[in-house]
């Protein structure tokens, strides 16, 4: 550094030539801008109203007064611009170049010593310090141009004239400027003396299409849908201009090819002549309309309650309109005994509506049709089934027939099986009248071996008598229907029975679950009849401990009968596992192995001594249980539900999660940190539950679904099997039966259950939507579930404290109820306050209700993520 001299300080100099230059041509490239913005924005703004037209729509007078404020305008610009450009000079880059390095260095290199040039220290500190300096001017680089103006153009008006001109590029035409020329002086003369005209080819609205100005279309191909409207307007001297078609193919009384106003509908491929002074040629090609097809893509299926279910596919090339099915008796394919050997009564097909979508696309879509048939004549019969779609254009398509079975109710009732058939014949023919009152009169010849309830043989001898009365007469329509209906009544009453005495309404169930097993019902039937049994099975048990229970009291001292060790004795969930595994058998259609086990359950429920002891793990009673299993499988499904949600943002928008986490993880964190052993409320399944098994079913969810939140959605799926599972053996061992608020909580649980059976099958179809709306509304079932249970406990809690003192753990669940909330103030198990504490409260919820606004408000987002957040605003 002693040896730097003068050369090095010009070399240093010279090192910064070209990022100066550059910093000097960003610096007149922002004086440019900052002096000529306004006469930019007065020229773009005057070619966007120009290419736009919109002097032609206007009196002269008003253009004259807009070219005269252009005019002034744009002069006022141009001596703006004069004024305020300069070219920058060298020294001036050079100080702007400088100001952007630490310590000034350019400066520091143009200076010269001082003083202490004489001394040779002071002068190898100087030249240090200009080698210090000179390698730091050697890093520098060019500044850019600093082009904002806002502070000069507060109202934005250059972005005005900007989006003006980008409007007239994409609507308007380069050519429409040269019209304003015929309004100056002699302009009128010229129009006057030659002849203009103006064409637009309209498109059908449906197609979507936009309308096309046929000034700027050359001569050639014209390419149009079928239905497009084509307008031509001629100027000028009448006859100078001609126009002549063959697309419109009309053959009545035509206008004269002179006329100054011309519309026609293209139907037909053909030619366009434009006749005259600027007149053109175009060879029309018609876009076809294709015509729309429609197709069933699955078979009929339908639930335990004769509900069909028809899947159909629809395309179309600009949208399906609307849809119907049409169904008919397949007469031939009818086993035409008994009731239906006499020809059956004339009937209409049926016709019903497709559902279309709601929103979205209607080119190419998959629905589903949902009706009830169970009480149409044809209901279990055969059918045909046809499709029709229809397109805009009145266009229809039929899909391929289909033959089926119209789905209805199944009845495995014997006595309301041989109602319904009898009404089904009765709606065949009127003739069958006589005929079914004989029938329904040996039906019910013997009533007390046949019906278990006074009331119905006496509505079916009712009906009998009817009948035959009004057969002698001659059925009408409105009476064959009434007759119908009250027999769909009585079956129904029959079917679903309102027995009063458990044991009976048990093997009620039992009986029919056996008919359904040897007639090879569907699962969706099964699934019903076992919902039915387990019910019926916990009624039992209640009565056999309520029974229990009664004895006891009134006999303290009397000891049991028999040998303890002799005696069957079985816990309710010995009896829901025999259940589950009935359920299983027959799902796997090894139905000979789940009779017997059905019969092998009949014989222990009739003769078995029920166990329940009054307190349950940990000294807490069955309510207590059943309330912390319940609590931890809302944790749970709480966690799926935001797993589920975070997954519906990654399928949509993979860079959602990088950009938001931590946004989310404040968000979900709460749930989290409430619930540590949920990890986070995702669901991951609970170690401890209510019971011997309390958490077996959440651990399999567990294990099926991974380790991870990175799951795919599979194991999401298979979580919430296990968490449906788990609700179902929860259902098993409920308290409070037969309790209005007991069967209101069991009412919620079934709810819920199927609103989990939804989520796992939407789950499995990437559905993220739907799985999410069916999850809320399982989460609002449990909800309601547990209140229910709440009100419950507290009644058989007071019941309990009726002259008697008030146990240390009756005093807990005073205290506090299963969620760790304090009792209400009037005594109810559980309350709304105290869940969170604070002001907080509030601005968390309006911090969450922002969040959800802003983001239903990017536009950018799938349809099915907004969709969603609408959803969650309508709610909250």
């Amino acid at each position: 550094m002693a040896n730097f001299s003068r050369h090095d300080v010009r070399k240093g100099l010279n090192a910064l030539r070209w990022p100066l230059r550059l910093t000097r041509a960003g610096m007149f490239a922002e004086n440019l801008w900052q002096a000529a913005w306004p006469l930019v924005t007065v020229c773009l703004a005057v070619l966007a109203v120009l290419m736009l037209g919109l002097q032609d729509s206007v009196m002269v007078e008003v253009v004259w007064a807009f070219a005269v404020i252009a005019a002034l305008a744009g002069a006022a610009a141009l001596v703006y611009a004069f004024a305020r450009f300069r070219i920058p000079s060298h020294a001036a880059a050079l100080a702007r170049l400088d100001e952007t390095l630490p310590g000034r260095p350019v400066q520091a290199l143009m200076d010269s010593q001082a003083i202490g040039e004489s001394d040779a220290a002071s002068t190898a500190v100087w030249r240090a310090h200009q080698a210090r300096m000179s390698a730091r001017a050697a890093q520098a680089e060019a500044v850019p141009a600093d082009l904002r103006i806002a502070r000069r153009d507060p109202f934005a008006l250059r972005y005005v004239a900007v989006l003006g001109f980008a409007v007239a590029l994409i609507f308007g035409s380069i050519w429409r400027v040269g019209s304003v020329a015929e309004m100056g002086p002699g302009g009128n003369a010229g129009l006057a003396g030659g002849a203009v005209w103006e064409g637009w080819a309209e498109s059908p609205r449906y197609t979507g299409r936009p309308t096309i100005y046929l000034n700027d279309v050359a001569d050639g191909t014209l390419a149009v849908p079928a239905g497009s409207l084509i307008t031509l307007r001629l100027y000028g001297e009448v006859g100078a201009l001609t126009v002549a078609e063959t697309v419109s193919g009309r053959t009545g009384e035509l206008p004269p090819a002179s006329a100054p106003e011309q519309d026609f509908i293209v139907v037909q491929e053909g030619e366009i002549s434009v006749n005259g002074p600027g007149g053109r040629t175009w060879e029309v090609a018609v876009l076809p309309d294709e015509v729309p097809e429609i197709d069933i893509i699955g078979n009929a299926d339908s639930n335990a309650l004769g509900q069909m279910t028809l899947p159909f596919a629809a395309t179309d090339d600009y949208g399906v309109e609307a849809g119907e099915a049409r169904i008919v008796l397949d007469l031939n394919a009818v086993d035409r005994r008994h009731g239906l050997t006499i020809a059956p009564d004339p009937r209409p097909e049926i016709t019903v509506a497709l559902p279309m979508p709601v929103a979205g696309d209607r080119t190419d879509f998959e629905e589903s049709l949902i009706e009830d048939f169970s009480e149409h004549p044809w209901a279990n019969l055969p059918v045909t089934v046809t499709l029709s779609a229809l397109d805009a254009a009145e266009q229809q398509a039929l899909s391929e027939p289909r033959d089926i079975i119209l789905p209805g109710r199944r009845f495995f009732d014997p006595l309301a099986a041989a109602i319904i058939e009898q009404r089904r014949d009765l709606l065949w023919a009127r003739g069958n009248a006589v005929r079914i009152g004989q029938i329904l009169r040996a039906v019910a010849h013997r009533p007390d071996d046949v019906f278990r309830k006074d009331t119905n043989r006496l509505r079916l001898s009712r009906a009998i008598t009817r009948l035959e009365t009004l057969a002698s007469y001659g059925l009408t329509d409105e009476q064959q229907s009434d007759l119908a209906d009250d027999l769909w009544g009585l079956a129904l009453a029959i079917e679903e029975g309102d027995l009063t005495s458990a044991l009976e309404r048990l093997r009620e169930a039992q009986e029919r679950l056996n008919q359904a097993m040897r007639d090879g019902a569907s699962e969706a039937e099964i699934e019903e009849l076992m919902r039915e049994l387990r019910r019926a099975t916990d009624d039992y048990l209640r009565q056999l401990m309520q029974q229990s229970q009664r004895n006891a009291e009134q006999n303290p001292d009397q000891p049991q009968s028999g040998d303890p060790q002799n005696q069957m004795q079985m816990t309710q969930d010995d009896l829901q596992r025999m259940m589950d595994r009935i359920q299983e058998l027959m799902e796997q259609g090894r139905m000979a192995e789940a009779e017997q086990a059905l019969q092998e359950l009949q014989e222990l429920l009739e003769n078995m001594r029920v166990t329940q002891g009054g307190e349950g793990q940990n000294g807490q009673s069955a309510g207590e249980q059943a309330m912390e299993g319940l609590a931890e499988t809302l944790r749970d499904q709480q966690g799926l539900s935001d797993q589920a949600f975070r997954d519906l943002q990654e399928q949509f928008n993979p860079n959602a999660q990088a950009g938001e986490s931590q946004g989310n993880e404040g968000r979900s964190g709460g749930q989290g940190r409430g619930n540590e052993h949920t990890e986070g409320g995702q669901g991951e399944g609970r170690q401890e539950g209510a019971g011997e098994q309390g958490g077996q079913g959440q651990q399999q969810g567990q294990n099926q679904g991974g380790e991870g939140d990175s799951q795919g959605q599979g194991s999401l799926a298979d979580r919430q099997q296990a968490l449906r599972d788990e609700l179902r053996r929860q259902q098993g061992s409920l308290p409070g039966a037969g309790t209005p608020e007991g069967d209101a909580a069991r009412d919620a649980l079934d709810r819920a259950g199927r609103a989990m059976d939804g989520a796992e099958e939407a789950l499995r179809q990437r559905n993220f939507a739907d799985a999410i709306d069916n999850q809320s509304q399982a989460m609002e079932a449990l909800r309601e579930g547990m209140r229910a249970l709440g009100e419950a406990m507290q009644q058989e809690q007071q019941a309990g404290q009726q002259g008697q003192g008030t146990s240390e753990a009756d005093r807990r669940a005073e205290a506090q109820d299963p969620l760790g909330r304090d009792s209400g103030s009037n005594g109810s198990v559980g309350t709304e306050e105290g869940l969170l504490q604070g002001e907080d409260v509030y601005r968390r919820a309006r911090d969450l209700l922002d969040e959800i606004r802003r983001r239903s408000g990017e536009g950018e987002r799938p349809d099915v993520e907004l969709d969603y957040l609408g959803r969650l605003l309508d709610r909250f």
